[in-house]
């Protein structure tokens, strides 16, 4: 089981227990880690709502006999749904979409449909239900092409897939909506987040968990490109931090949208290497073309994270990728 640090608590625990959730996406891999954290520390209903596109029910699986919880099998396309959903909440962590910049161009669409109709049909329910905070998940490809590093909020390029216009498109309307109507949210800008629960089976699974199963199989690391494309990797406990943190922020003024990562950059190169040394192994890599849609390197400035939710990083590459083997060690046969 994942143990998150007990001081990140202290200051929301009485917030927690007399407050009601609604985390969109809750059976996914950030989803399901908030839930056992709200859940943890005795918030009053944690409500799921989930369609099981990509969430798995055995991510939730172990909240059932909770009687704060509370599962809506439905999609945030129907508007009807997200109406439902939000009644009687306090609080919403959007966290369901579509990920994956290459099934995004496989499939813009339904990621259109997803990302974007459903973003707008949770950002007018969670109004119109006067929910007091609306946090979502934004993306750090919305920086794109933009060359600068570290990635500084206010400076970003194009977009370089499908999927990177739909989260833009997502702070486009918080912010209309900030302006509009006076309704502000928090987007949350993840950079590369991994951890326990993250899927490492499917065509859209992300880097660490593909690395960390072939590494246990005592098999080579499939790398698009050189190696040397460079992530800011975030272990899900920042992520999940942050998110309590945006939620429980007693007020903002104006839509706000904050880098969540560590500040720290390393190489896929380097990635795979720490995961080999981790298991004692020395396993090759082997290089295929590199992807289309990819951004070359990513790194977060982290400061206005610090400065407008008080966010910092609790767990850093080294530890985050032990305590990740250890977990899939204990679990791979249960998500073949």
């Amino acid at each position: 089981m994942l143990d998150y640090n007990m001081y990140e608590i202290a200051f929301h625990n009485e917030n927690i227990q007399n407050s009601s959730f609604l985390i969109t996406g809750g059976a996914g891999f950030i989803g399901s880690n908030i839930v056992r954290y709200l859940l943890k520390y005795g918030a009053k209903e944690v409500r799921v709502l989930d369609n099981f596109s990509t969430g798995s029910l055995a991510n939730i699986e172990e909240f059932k006999s909770d009687k704060a919880f509370r599962l809506i099998e439905g999609d945030i396309r129907d508007i009807k749904t997200c109406r439902k959903a939000v009644q009687d909440i306090d609080y919403v962590s959007h966290q369901a979409a579509l990920g994956s910049v290459p099934r995004s161009i496989n499939d813009p669409v339904t990621t259109n449909d997803v990302n974007i109709s459903g973003f707008l049909n949770m950002l007018v329910a969670a109004k119109d239900a006067g929910v007091n905070r609306f946090v979502y998940a934004a993306s750090s490809s919305t920086y794109g092409d933009h060359p600068g590093l570290p990635k500084v909020e206010d400076k970003i390029g194009n977009p370089l897939s499908p999927y990177a216009v739909t989260k833009y498109v997502n702070e486009l309307y918080a912010s209309v909506f900030s302006r509009t109507y006076g309704y502000h949210t928090i987007g949350l800008r993840y950079f590369n987040v991994y951890g326990p629960r993250q899927n490492p089976n499917g065509p859209y699974a992300a880097v660490i968990p593909l690395f960390i199963q072939a590494a246990l199989k005592g098999k080579p690391a499939y790398i698009n490109g050189d190696g040397e494309t460079s992530r800011d990797f975030t272990f899900i406990e920042n992520a999940v931090q942050a998110n309590i943190k945006s939620l429980l922020l007693p007020e903002i003024s104006e839509h706000q949208v904050i880098n969540i990562a560590c500040g720290e950059r390393t190489t896929l190169n380097q990635l795979w290497n720490a995961i080999c040394d981790c298991l004692k192994l020395d396993l090759p890599a082997i290089y295929q073309i590199e992807r289309a849609g990819d951004v070359k390197h990513s790194l977060a400035d982290i400061s206005k994270a610090n400065t407008l939710i008080g966010y910092k990083p609790s767990v850093f590459l080294p530890d985050g990728i032990e305590r990740t083997i250890v977990w899939y060690r204990e679990n791979l046969k249960s998500i073949q």
